[in-house]
């Protein structure tokens, strides 16, 4: 999966060791959409889907741990410390679910009815 995260999809954002847990946890919430909505697209979307997915999830699983971000930044004589950027960012379960599901509209698509 990796291989197809860094050819295909053309992902730079995780390593090959953050990807196999968080894919299968984008694959999880995708079976999810496919059980309550109608979801389409071929194998390579769904795979693409995937990695847009898993980027998603780890992004927001390294804001509630605190970590990565800029924490200073100066630009001329103006400078901003803080928390880093996570701190200012939406990471409610409300938020992630509608990222997950925005993220994985962009490769297929969901929607209800027939």
């Amino acid at each position: 999966m990796y291989r197809f995260y860094v050819d295909t999809y053309g992902g730079s954002a995780l390593t090959q060791a953050e990807l196999p847990e968080a894919a299968k946890r984008a694959s999880e919430v995708l079976g999810q959409y496919e059980r309550s909505y109608r979801v389409t697209g071929d194998e390579t979307a769904r795979k693409m889907a995937i990695c847009a997915m898993a980027e998603a999830i780890v992004y927001f699983q390294k804001a509630q741990n605190g970590e990565g971000g800029l924490r200073y930044a100066k630009v001329g004589t103006v400078s901003v410390s803080g928390k880093g950027i996570y701190s200012a960012v939406d990471i409610s379960p409300q938020a992630q679910e509608r990222e997950l599901y925005r993220t994985a509209c962009r490769y297929l698509d969901i929607y209800r009815g027939v």
